[in-house]
C-alpha cells in the first residue's frame, strides 16, 4: 500500500505514523498532540479510512459511562502497517515452511529463540549503562530499537508492556513459535512469569504483555509464625 502523493501526504503520514507509535486513538488525542486542528484530522482520518489504511473502532467502556457517545479510536489495518516497512517478505516465510518440514517444529522454535537471544544482550547493556531505569522499561527501550515501538503501562495487577508495531508480524502469523519464543525472552530477562494478553500477528492492535507485580510468598516457618 502506498500513500497518496498530494500535498497533503506528509501530515497525512505523520497522522498514520502516531498511531503506529501510540496505538489507536481519537481524532481530538491526534489533533493535540499533533498540533492539528481537529476538522484537518478527521479530513485525513477520513482519507486513510478510504485508503483501507486505518479503520474506526468503537471504544472499550470502562466504569460507568457518561452521557453521550464516546468517540471512535482509529487504528492501523494490517495494509496500513505495511506502509512501514515491515521487516518480512516471502522468502522468509519460504525458509521457515522448508525448516519446519524438514527439522519439524522443534527446528523452528530454536530458530526463533536464536533470533530474539539478541534482546537479552541489549537488555543487559541498557540495564548496566542505565541502573536507574526499571527492568520493564529498559526492556521497552529495547524493543522499541529493534523497531516494535514498545512503551510501558500500569495496570490493575502490575505493568503492561505494549508494542504498537510488530516487524514480522506476517511471519508469526503462521509461525507463533516467533511470539513465543519472544514471550519466553521477555519472562527470562524480567526474572518472572509473564503472559500474553493479544499479539499483532493473530489480528490484535497491539501486541500486549502483562507483567504482573512480584509478590513475595512467605516461608513455611513465617507462616507458622503468624
Amino acid at each position: 500500500m502506498e500513500f497518496d502523493e498530494t500535498a497533503e501526504a506528509p501530515t497525512r503520514e505523520r497522522v498514520a505514523r502516531s498511531i503506529l507509535e501510540l496505538g489507536p486513538s481519537t481524532a481530538a488525542v491526534l489533533a493535540e498532540r499533533l498540533d492539528l486542528t481537529p476538522a484537518a484530522v478527521r479530513r485525513h482520518l477520513d482519507h486513510l479510512v478510504t485508503q483501507g489504511a486505518v479503520e474506526a473502532r468503537e471504544p472499550r467502556a470502562y466504569g460507568v459511562r457518561g452521557r453521550g457517545r464516546p468517540a471512535k479510536a482509529f487504528a492501523l489495518t494490517s495494509a496500513g502497517r505495511d506502509h512501514f516497512d515491515q521487516q518480512y517478505d516471502d522468502l522468509a516465510v519460504q525458509a521457515l515452511r522448508f525448516l519446519a518440514e524438514t527439522g519439524g517444529d522443534d527446528a523452528v522454535m530454536a530458530f526463533a529463540r536464536r533470533r530474539v537471544a539478541v534482546l537479552e544482550e541489549r537488555f543487559n547493556d541498557v540495564v548496566a549503562e542505565h541502573p536507574e531505569v526499571a527492568p520493564a522499561e529498559a526492556l521497552a527501550e529495547v524493543l522499541t530499537q529493534g523497531g516494535y515501538a514498545a512503551s510501558v503501562r500500569t495496570g490493575p495487577v502490575g505493568d503492561q508492556l505494549c508494542q504498537q508495531h510488530c516487524p514480522v508480524a506476517h511471519v508469526a502469523h503462521e509461525f507463533p513459535q516467533l511470539c513465543e519464543a519472544e514471550t519466553e525472552v521477555i519472562s527470562k530477562v524480567l526474572g518472572r512469569h509473564v503472559q500474553r494478553l493479544a499479539t499483532i500477528a493473530h489480528g490484535d492492535g497491539v501486541c500486549t504483555t502483562c507483567i504482573p507485580s512480584s509478590i513475595r510468598v512467605m516461608s513455611s516457618h513465617e507462616r507458622l509464625s503468624n
